[in-house]
């Protein structure tokens, strides 16, 4: 069927989650093509159980919103999930040049391009490899941040940014383990001085949270955990913070804090499993990860090369696709 004249700018595909979204949108942010345009999906059964397989009707079971976008499709398109990969191929059978992020547990065949990280092993001519995940952090980002939340200045130094996660199945660490290693952090903390720069997320149990609350009750600092707390200055804890601490569980979480110019060090490290602990080996390889409480004593004069794969990512997506 005919289309309209296609958008020349990118749209971004996910199912909403956070760590998706963020991805998708640090690329086509990184294409610098002029903005993105953005969609969240809205699957459907029976299709969002199967997909990136297709079965017929697929275009309407992702929602009005998507089934609109497929009438006219985009020239180019970033998804980044098992839902936004079934979307992007019905979009790459109309026209639309796809780039894939992470594994679709399918053939390759189907996507212009995809992105997976080291420690997924897809390989093929039309996949791109990079070690961690896809984000913003840059040295402009982090100015921002500072900007952001200039207030963080006045906090003593040194201040350590503490980025705490939750379980996974990949790096199923102990709540009373991590909630004894925070206890050994802030006696530090307290002894050397210097400030604490924290947050929690969603999947932080409420128990590490309240050790977390009660362990750093005397050290000055900021501890967001929720969003009664304002809103998530983020940013401001990696463009302040003079050294990151990170719970083991996060791709995520550990590539945005190794994309900062400081140390970084994770906690229960030595409990990951299978790509997780691929991922954290390679970043200690490359001497950007230090093992738990060790990069409080780190030379803070030694400089940090900053792992940095979203410029990279970008460059070679633009070569390709001749953008």
């Amino acid at each position: 069927m005919p289309y309209a004249k296609r958008s020349t700018l990118p749209w971004t595909i996910t199912d909403g989650r956070a760590g998706n979204v963020r991805q998708a949108v640090a690329l086509a942010s990184a294409l610098r093509l002029g903005g993105q345009q953005r969609l969240q999906l809205l699957p459907r059964a029976p299709w969002r159980w199967l997909t990136p397989r297709l079965l017929p009707g697929a275009s309407k079971g992702f929602g009005p919103a998507f089934a609109q976008l497929s009438d006219n499709p985009p020239g180019l398109a970033i998804g980044c999930g098992r839902q936004a990969a079934g979307a992007l191929r019905l979009l790459g059978q109309r026209g639309t040049r796809t780039v894939q992020i992470l594994d679709p547990r399918i053939s390759a065949r189907h996507w212009d391009l995809l992105v997976v990280p080291e420690h997924d092993r897809l390989r093929g001519d039309n996949v791109l490899s990079l070690l961690g995940s896809l984000n913003p952090v840059s040295d402009d980002w982090l100015a921002l941040g500072r900007a952001a939340f200039s207030s963080f200045e006045q906090l003593p130094g040194p201040r350590t940014a503490l980025l705490v996660g939750g379980p996974t199945d990949h790096a199923p660490w102990q709540e009373q383990d991590m909630q004894a290693l925070l206890r050994q952090l802030a006696a530090r903390i307290r002894a050397d001085g210097g400030s604490v720069l924290a947050t929690t997320s969603r999947r932080t149990p409420r128990t590490v949270t309240d050790a977390l609350l009660r362990a750093f009750d005397d050290v000055p600092g900021v501890i967001w955990s929720d969003g009664g707390d304002g809103s998530n200055p983020y940013a401001g804890l990696l463009g302040w913070a003079d050294r990151i601490i990170c719970t083991p569980d996060s791709v995520n979480l550990l590539s945005e804090a190794c994309a900062t110019r400081v140390p970084v060090g994770v906690l229960l490290g030595e409990r990951t499993q299978a790509r997780m602990a691929h991922f954290q080996a390679a970043l200690r390889e490359r001497g950007r990860l230090l093992d738990g409480l060790a990069v409080l004593d780190a030379d803070a004069s030694q400089a940090v090369e900053p792992l940095r794969e979203t410029e990279r990512i970008a460059a070679e997506v633009r070569l390709r696709l001749g953008l």
